[in-house]
Parts: structure tokens; sequence; C-alpha cells
């Protein structure tokens, strides 16, 4: 009989660590995906805290660039892979328009003759 109880006890503490072992890994889950519950202050309406320079943008700046993340948000993934590309497409536009803007400033030697 007092093996029984023992069995007993000892079962219903193993059953309660096992739910306290869960609930911890369920806790530290959702405090990964969804934060700890603090709370930052308010963005001013229309204001965001994804930046670019006024002018003169370049394909470092873009691929600096970051967007807020929501639940409902984008895929990091595609939205990178698009940056870099623009990056890579901004920074062969200007290389070429400086390249033109070069030849530009030469005077042309077939005009001359």
């Amino acid at each position: 009989m007092r093996r029984a109880t023992i069995f007993v006890v000892l079962t219903a503490l193993l059953y309660l660590v096992v739910m306290v072992a869960v609930a911890a890994v369920v806790f530290l889950f959702a405090a990964l995906v969804f934060g700890r519950g603090e709370e930052m202050a308010p963005l001013a309406p229309g204001a965001t805290p994804t930046t670019l320079p006024e002018s003169d943008i370049t394909g470092a700046d873009v691929r600096g660039l970051r967007f807020q993340q929501a639940v409902r948000g984008y895929r990091m993934s595609e939205v990178d892979w698009a940056l870099r590309r623009l990056a890579g497409e901004l920074d062969a536009l200007r290389s070429r328009v400086a390249e033109l803007e070069a030849d530009a400033a030469q005077p042309d030697r077939d005009v001359a003759r």
C-alpha cells in the first residue's frame, strides 16, 4: 500500500514538472514571437522610421534600407531581393551617367577636324 502511494505521488510530481516545462517553452516561444509586452512611443501620423536621403541616393542607401515588420507583413526574402536588384541597377545607372558626363566634358576631336 505504501509503495502504491509513493508511486502515485511520484507520478503526479512528474506530471507537474512536465507541465511546468511545457508552459515555460510555450511562454518563451510566445515572448520571442510577440515580444515582451513593452510599448514604444507611437510615431507621428504619416511618419516612418524608414529613411532615404533627399537626393543623390546611392546603391548603398538602398542596400541599407529596412522596413518595419508586422505580423501580416512582407516576405523579407522578396523585399531584400528587390532592394539588392534596385541597388545594383542604381549603381549601374550612376556609373553610366558618370561615363557619359565625362565623355561630354572632353572636346570631340572628330568635330574639330
